[in-house]
């Protein structure tokens, strides 16, 4: 038995099944590289599910840890945290927020979203405006407020009875939208583009028209960029591909480049109803997590770097495209950034299998959607790598 079954035994004897593993342990990793516990090297598209944006171990993030791990972890919130607010100004000073509350996850941060939400609307005296409106195939978390918030029948089945106060409408349909707006609607909630509902993208002017409809409605407009942010999309926010601005922006996944931070940022006139006792979190904007997210924000700033990404995205997409193209198994590519999809007419487990065999790690979802969120420093000869494994998958399950 080599050293992965050791850690797959071990696992599968002292760890919950929530995730269904594919039998390596990963032990190392640099770039975008990572080592299994055989030794055994592959270059990951997946990033730790667009976490990774840097790469693993980023030299400037290692850094900022190990000097942080050795001032101090944790103080709580009782005090003032100096790169929590170093943190915060960077993100307000980049994007339409005014104010940063900070958690550990995505999930953790969609749920202060909601209750920001419904808080600034009781304050107002708008106590019957408690509605939120989201989109089918939409993913927000785990928590019970989050799948509630989500637009997935699966992630609801046997955890009955859902928080209420939720309607959902189709993806990328204006008219969806307006038809359910009401004198009760709080909110809108929407991930820019649809990640694990399958890299779903809308109309260049979606988001500009719901912003529009929530402003005459006098709803809150909510972008979900747990992982849409740091540069997956070319840009150091994926609403700036769009040209519409949120009330409330929530964050996860790349901000701490592999550290778990979670925030959710929002402007003056919203943010004044988090108020001391409404809402908290005692890791929070801890000084270990908010010390590595300042080093990685450093990074994605730096001249170049997005743009960089953007250019590398088009390559990719380029590629996967001639793909489309030689191959009538595949249903359709489409993506924006490093944030790209392949979605095939069959069932596309095998070619993950395929790709991981051959040194590279893929993410399949839905059943037949290959995504590929490599990180941002991922090269063209890599890219090309990938594709030659593709191209021979494909064709061995492209039909005679």
């Amino acid at each position: 038995m080599n050293k992965n079954q050791d850690i797959v035994k071990l696992t599968e004897q002292n760890v919950a099944s929530t995730y269904g593993r594919f039998p390596i342990a990963l032990v190392r990793g640099k770039g975008t590289k990572v080592w299994d516990a055989a030794g055994k090297q592959y270059t990951d598209f997946v990033s730790g599910i667009a976490v990774d944006n840097l790469g693993h171990c980023h030299p400037a993030v290692v850094s900022a840890i190990r000097k942080q791990a050795g001032q101090l972890l944790h103080v709580s919130n009782l005090y003032h945290i100096e790169s929590q607010s170093l943190l915060a100004q960077e993100l307000t000073r980049h994007s339409f927020a005014d104010k940063v509350f900070f958690c550990n996850s995505g999930t953790e941060a969609n749920e202060a979203a909601i209750k920001l939400a419904r808080r600034y609307f009781f304050d107002k005296g708008e106590k019957g405006r408690r509605e939120i409106i989201t989109m089918k195939d939409s993913f927000h978390g785990r928590t019970m407020g989050s799948i509630s918030a989500s637009g997935q029948k699966k992630l609801h089945t046997g955890f009955a009875p859902l928080l209420p106060g939720f309607r959902y409408v189709a993806f990328n349909n204006i008219q969806a939208v307006q038809k359910a707006l009401s004198s009760k609607t709080c909110a809108v909630l929407v991930e820019p583009i649809q990640g694990e509902g399958g890299v779903n993208l809308p109309d260049k002017t979606y988001l500009k028209e719901l912003k529009k409809l929530c402003a005459k409605n006098g709803s809150l407009l909510i972008f979900d960029e747990v992982q849409t942010a740091f540069g997956r999309t070319g840009k150091l926010f994926a609403y700036e591909n769009f040209g519409a601005k949120p009330d409330i922006m929530t964050l996860a996944k790349a901000l701490g480049a592999g550290v778990a931070i979670g925030a959710m940022a929002a402007t003056n006139k919203v943010m004044k109803s988090f108020v001391p006792g409404t809402h908290a979190a005692t890791f929070g904007g801890n000084p270990l997590a908010c010390s590595a997210a300042l080093a990685a924000f450093k990074v994605y700033t730096k001249a170049g770097f997005l743009e960089k990404t953007a250019q590398t995205g088009d390559y990719f997409i380029a590629r996967l495209r001639q793909l489309e193209k030689s191959f009538s198994i595949v249903k359709e590519v489409r993506g924006i950034g490093l944030l790209l999809a392949m979605e095939l007419k069959q069932p596309a487990g095998t070619i993950v299998e395929d790709c991981m065999d051959q040194g590279y790690l893929v993410n399949c979802i839905k059943q037949n959607i290959l995504r590929f969120i490599p990180p941002l420093i991922i090269t063209k000869k890599e890219i090309d790598g990938l594709i030659e494994i593709l191209a021979q998958s494909l064709k061995n399950l492209q039909p005679a």
